[in-house]
């Protein structure tokens, strides 16, 4: 039988040292967690907020669609009828008339509608997103530029104040803003 030669010196970890790398690995994994986390909000965040933009571009559209030009004489020709707050869109509105001064603000008929989860037009208390937009004519040229502002966010994530003098954009909201002139013939 062979013996084994005797072992001089052992080497290993003592509990000490294994203590503190225990205590290291713990600590980044929690430092991750705290990572995964605050990834996962700010993904959720973004999600909301690019539903909202997609929302309001979407309205902008519908805006700039709207007849806002002139005839073959050269005379204006203006849609002032458009109910664009409801789906589809029917003749009984206000179209591209100059909108109220708190229509940012305020729910304002003809310049607010209600949308759901799937993006479709819904009673208030079903929607997941208010949507609302201002027509102004621009001061320098009011009869043939408008300044169009559609703001987007979610139902009961802005109180209405009646101040239209808002700017700050808030997390989950858009806003877009847009000029629309009149082409000659």
């Amino acid at each position: 039988m062979a013996e084994f030669p005797a072992i001089k010196h052992e080497r290993g970890f003592s509990l000490a040292e294994t203590i503190v790398a225990t205590a290291l690995l713990g600590t980044a994994l929690v430092a991750s967690a705290h990572l995964f986390a605050l990834s996962a909000r700010s993904n959720l965040q973004a999600r909301t907020t690019t539903f909202a933009s997609v929302l309001a571009q979407e309205k902008m559209e519908q805006l700039r669609g709207l007849t806002w030009g002139t005839d073959e004489l050269g005379l204006p020709v203006n849609d002032f009828t458009t109910n664009l707050a409801v789906d589809p869109p029917t003749a009984d509105g206000t179209g591209l008339t100059p909108s109220p001064q708190n229509a940012l603000a305020d729910n304002v008929a003809n310049y607010v509608d209600f949308v759901n989860a799937d993006g479709r037009t819904v009673p208030q208390e079903e929607a997941l997103y208010v949507r609302r937009w201002s027509i102004e004519p621009l001061p320098t040229n009011p009869n043939n530029t408008l300044v169009i502002q559609v703001f987007v966010f979610k139902s009961g994530g802005r109180p209405s104040d009646g101040d239209d003098n808002f700017i700050e954009r808030m997390p989950d909201e858009a806003r877009l803003i847009t000029v629309k002139t009149r082409k000659a013939p």
